[in-house]
């Protein structure tokens, strides 16, 4: 059984995909993997909308300028919104689930890329949350963090070298200054 450090050093962001549909036994196990995610005093703010149709993940890369196209060719896409109204932590319980879910897929052989939407936009200057909320019927008061977007991946990637690991980044006790 693979331990969660050889996974951490395992997963990538993999952006090309094969033309598959995921089980619906990964899909669960993935959105577990978000549900379970720790949140701010456990109040749970997120909302996940998930599409694996086609047209409408055609539809969504069209959400920002660059950085968008593995939405069109994913299997599935996970939106990751939340309201502030519940909660001040918000962002970052957000971010907690979207991670899970991205070492989930990982676990399961599957490849998965964090989709940046929040303070994104569209060629011509649209608001990438409010594309990604039209299209989506997501409530005005909802913020939309990200897509997660999932499938089987169409690239090699190798483990990360722990010898390369960036430990100048590491301060113990205080903070150095860096030479």
């Amino acid at each position: 059984m693979e331990t969660l450090h050889e996974l951490l050093l395992r997963r990538h962001s993999i952006r090309r995909y094969e033309d598959k549909p995921i089980s619906a036994d990964d899909v669960t196990t993935i959105l577990q993997a978000a549900l379970l995610a720790p949140s701010s005093k456990s109040v749970r703010p997120w909302q996940f909308v998930v599409v694996d149709d086609k047209e409408v993940l055609a539809r969504l890369a069209e959400c920002k300028a660059n950085g968008n196209r593995p939405i069109a060719a994913c299997s599935l896409a996970v939106v990751v919104c939340a309201t502030p109204e519940k909660t001040d932590m918000h962002i970052e319980d957000m971010s907690i689930a979207a991670a899970y879910m991205q070492l989930q897929a990982t676990a399961l052989g599957l490849g998965a890329c964090w989709i940046q939407v929040r303070n994104r936009f569209t060629a011509d200057g649209q608001d990438a949350e409010d594309v990604v909320r039209e299209l989506l019927g997501i409530p005005h008061d909802y913020i939309v963090e990200c897509i997660v977007t999932i499938g089987h991946p169409n690239e090699e990637r190798r483990p990360v070298d722990p010898e390369k690991l960036l430990w100048e980044k590491v301060h113990l006790q205080k903070w150095t200054a860096e030479e």
